[in-house]
């Protein structure tokens, strides 16, 4: 009896917690921030968030964790130093207008179920080097995650087209908040996070190879680390006109629920260019930098010591 009751709690829908494996801000931590994501929020047409968790991913999310639906925001931090400060304020626009055009794949309920389906379908995959009994097992499992898999891919499916066109939406409404020129630079910046990627697992191989001490002198490997892909996204314009034409050969996309990263660019450059809602202020970019400064370090030490997650 008990077995069932524990598989049962193990695969019932729950709602995100705020993670434990990266920094976590509040507003007493960063208030500069928060007063940046306060104004595009309003920029955009919404409110702004809670809590801020920073990763060592090369992209950013919004999400909410919670009963309450509370609202977390995931900048990962190797996006966020390649970026410039308009940019920034792109990245924080597109990421909020998911809030604000309604993207059904933010809610507590399409967002929780895809969650739940996602650990239904882990939870029952086949046992490796199975015993008997386990291959017994392996094959009473084969209906129930065939189903859960179909039930997956149907909800993905359902909502992959409003997911594409709140994304083009998002761009549009980063674009009125931080001007089409920050938007469109946005764009140019993610067709390189695949060399930022081999950049960064390149550096957590050599310090592996370094040793221990190489990690532990993580405030010196930061600004190493960060200093190499600022370095690398300064690349001259010919060199981002290359990988403009070659993300359009290969269909370049953040992921899956995003569009062709050359057709957002696009998309951007039709009609007027506008102008920044929310202008970045050097004051403010400083301080920011400030209240960053000891994720950016641990970030770092994450990253050169486990490498680039997947």
């Amino acid at each position: 009896m008990g077995r069932p009751l524990v598989l049962a709690w193990v695969l019932s829908p729950r709602v995100r917690r705020l993670p434990d494996d990266r920094p976590v801000l509040f507003r007493a931590d960063a208030p500069e921030l928060f007063a940046l994501v306060d104004e595009v929020a309003r920029a955009v047409g919404t409110r702004g968030v809670h809590a801020i968790a920073v990763d060592g991913s090369i992209n950013a999310g919004v999400m909410t964790y919670g009963v309450r639906g509370r609202r977390l925001l995931v900048p990962g931090m190797p996006l966020w130093e390649v970026l410039t400060p308009g940019e920034r304020i792109a990245l924080l626009g597109h990421e909020l207008a998911h809030y604000a055009n309604g993207d059904t794949r933010n809610g507590l309920v399409v967002g929780t179920a895809v969650r739940t389906l996602s650990l239904w379908h882990h939870t029952l995959r086949p046992l490796p080097h199975p015993s008997v009994i386990e291959m017994v097992v392996n094959a009473l499992y084969v209906v129930p995650r065939l189903l859960v898999r179909g039930v997956l891919v149907l909800l993905v499916r359902l909502t992959s087209r409003a997911g594409m066109r709140a994304e083009y939406l998002a761009d549009r409404l980063a674009a009125r908040t931080a001007s089409t020129q920050a938007a469109v630079g946005l764009m140019d910046r993610l067709l390189i996070t695949e060399a930022l990627g081999v950049l960064l697992r390149s550096e957590a191989s050599r310090a592996a190879l370094g040793g221990a001490r190489s990690t532990r002198e993580a405030t010196v490997r930061a600004d190493e680390l960060w200093g190499l892909l600022t370095a690398y996204a300064a690349s001259p314009e010919h060199e981002y006109e290359r990988q403009r034409r070659a993300g359009a050969r290969r269909g370049h996309q953040v992921d899956a629920t995003h569009p062709p990263t050359h057709l957002r660019r696009a998309c951007l450059l039709v009609g007027e260019p506008v102008a920044a809602a929310v202008v970045p202020q050097a004051r403010r970019t400083e301080r920011i930098a400030t209240e960053l400064a000891a994720a950016r370090t641990e970030v770092a030490r994450r990253l050169l010591r486990d490498g680039l997650g997947d």
